[in-house]
């Protein structure tokens, strides 16, 4: 038989695992997800760019659906990055560079960032803009179109707009011993062919 002591260990040591079950359990992952496509599947065309000069620009420009969930602790803005890793024959296209995102903010209509917003700094993508460029993918092979949202522990009016990929993520994580703002990271990949 168990003492009243073992019993009250036990009790003890039940409680603590409890509260641990029920604290993993409340802290969901950070996780981004869209209505307008499936994470790995094909984008709709309405997504892609709309570029009179290329003829592989055959939608409307309009900016998928974007939310996330999960928010790790100590979030005061994110940012968001969209790219195109087999753009430009591999060495990559950024469609778009978001960043002061208000840690508020948890998503992004359908067609919401395919112009300027006052809810997030436009960076400067491959295409020289600070807002959503969508997809000009030639016939064949589809792309993956890569969006990562970024959690950090900037605040939303630190940086200033027009910073390409390669500026912000050097101001996110400046050279050690200086730590990364970064505070997590989820993403989405969107699939994308000019339609034969």
């Amino acid at each position: 038989m168990f003492s009243q002591h073992d019993l009250r260990n036990m009790i003890a040591a039940a409680a603590i695992v409890l509260a641990l079950a029920v604290a993993v359990r409340a802290a969901d992952p950070f996780t981004l997800t869209s209505t307008t496509f499936k994470d790995g599947q094909m984008m709709p065309r309405k997504v892609a760019n709309n570029l009179s000069n290329n003829p592989n620009c055959v939608g409307e420009n309009v900016s998928p659906q974007l939310s996330w969930t999960g928010v790790p602790d100590g979030t005061k803005s994110f940012a968001i990055l969209m790219e195109d890793p087999e753009g430009r024959g591999g060495a990559g296209v950024h469609h778009w560079v978001a960043y002061g995102i208000p840690a508020s903010v948890t998503s992004f209509a359908e067609g919401e960032v395919s112009k300027p917003s006052d809810k997030y700094v436009g960076g400067k993508s491959t295409q020289g803009v600070g807002y959503f460029s969508g997809p000009c993918t030639p016939p064949g092979t589809p792309h993956h179109y890569t969006f990562v949202v970024i959690a950090t522990d900037l605040d939303p009016k630190e940086l200033p707009a027009g910073l390409t990929r390669e500026e912000f993520l050097a101001k996110l994580a400046p050279p050690a011993p200086t730590p990364s703002h970064a505070k997590g990271a989820a993403g989405l990949v969107g699939l994308f062919v000019k339609p034969q």
